[in-house]
């Protein structure tokens, strides 16, 4: 069973949520973020990322990030743009994009859970990037950004999170300057935090579905601060984690795309020969972006033509959780044996490009700095969880989730 709790939560007063709500730290670079703060004196990236307040020249990584990231969450408090709620409640987060809902509860998941794999993994995490938000926890005593969490659907708390919903008024309720509606309301009953607390008993297994290295560094400085206490008792708040939960119904995985920088020396057609050693290669019935309609299938943009590539049968093992995920098929078919690709993370003649970006994206890409793309029918929650209740991990690059968790809604300190 899954242990999740409520907690008093530093967060903006109604009137300052929409200036201090921001996108999370990892969807953006340094540059960008400073773009993003001009004229917005409140807003969270000057925590998440407060690069964005010292000298451009310097080290995201520097000791004087984390020393800023704290001046910052300190004043927004100090100042009053956030204040602490004064016993546990939970937070119910609503998300509208493009007329689809979803809705989490905010709390606070068990560093133990994540220990013991009752909160599974699916993905690989890299060292320097735990380790700048290791940094970032504990030099700010919070964890600042929530992890994103799924879950297999319990009626007992999708019925107790509707009543909530449909009986009071929200704390918050704005749109964001992409459309994005983002609404939340206070659950500050007693008697019903305790009942969303013990519903979770009835959940075996939370999903990290995006977050990893959130997740992985905020487990770190809880193990941290253990070492530093070691009579502890296991209720203080470095043990939990902050999250939000949704029930995996309500969540949609988009593409991700590949953008290739060259054909590997080949000429289109030598190119498409080899590719149809293991795909079917048909031109696309119309001049439009070719976007997938089924599993096993890829759209592929080169010479300013659409194709579309079915997967030959006995090019992967539908057994395999992993190996039949589309995007292994597309490397271990093509990217790995024609391309000479092996890591896909680090090679620089690949590139992804999110769903939300759109396929004209591709075609842009193409005309730019690139050569050929390839379009991705987006990997299911189900796959997700398979792999994970499998003990595997994914490919690099196989999700992306919309609309993305705002960070500055809420913040967990860990005293």
């Amino acid at each position: 069973m899954a242990t999740f709790k409520a907690f008093c939560a530093i967060r903006p007063t109604s009137e300052k949520a929409a200036e201090v709500a921001a996108l999370p730290y990892d969807v953006m670079n340094s540059a960008e973020a400073r773009e993003m703060v001009k004229n917005k004196p409140f807003s969270f990236l000057h925590v998440d990322k407060a690069e964005v307040d010292l000298d451009e020249e310097i080290n995201i990584y520097d000791e004087k990030v984390y020393l800023k990231a704290r001046e910052n969450l300190d004043k927004l408090v100090s100042e009053g743009i956030c204040i602490q709620d004064k016993k546990p409640c939970f937070y119910i987060y609503r998300q509208i994009m493009n007329g689809r809902s979803q809705t989490g509860l905010v709390g606070c998941a068990s560093i133990d859970d994540y220990l013991n794999n009752i909160i599974k993994k699916h993905e690989f995490t890299r060292a320097d990037k735990e380790q700048d938000r290791i940094n970032h926890v504990d030099y700010c005593d919070a964890n600042t950004g929530p992890i994103f969490l799924a879950y297999r659907e319990n009626e007992d708390i999708s019925q107790t999170i509707s009543d909530w919903q449909n009986s009071h008024a929200p704390v918050y309720d704005f749109t964001t300057e992409d459309g994005i509606s983002n609404t939340v309301w206070l659950v500050d009953c007693d008697e019903t935090v305790k009942k969303l607390s013990s519903s979770f008993d009835g959940v075996d297994y939370l999903y990290i579905a995006d977050g990893h290295h959130r997740c992985a560094s905020a487990v770190k400085v809880g193990q941290k601060r253990r070492e530093q206490n070691p009579d502890f008792s296991g209720n203080e708040e470095f043990n939990f984690f902050l999250a939000v939960a949704f029930p995996k119904d309500q969540l949609e995985i988009m593409d991700y795309n590949r953008v290739m920088k060259d054909t590997n020396g080949l000429s289109s057609e030598e190119f498409i020969s080899a590719l149809s050693e293991k795909f079917i290669v048909e031109e696309a019935a119309s001049d439009k972006p070719y976007k997938p309609e089924k599993r096993h299938t890829f759209g592929m943009y080169l010479d300013k033509k659409w194709f579309k590539l079915s997967a030959r049968e006995g090019t992967f093992d539908e057994a395999d959780p992993v190996a039949s995920l589309d995007v292994s098929i597309l490397q271990n078919n093509c990217i790995t044996p024609i391309f000479n690709i092996t890591d896909p993370r680090t090679d620089k003649r690949i590139d992804f490009v999110g769903g939300i970006r759109g396929l004209k994206e591709l075609e842009r890409r193409c005309e730019t700095d690139m050569k050929i793309a390839f379009s991705m029918y987006p990997t299911s929650l189900e796959e997700l969880m398979a792999i994970a209740d499998a003990g595997k991990v994914m490919p690099p690059k196989s999700t992306w989730f919309e609309p993305k968790l705002l960070s500055g809604l809420f913040i967990h300190k860990l005293k």
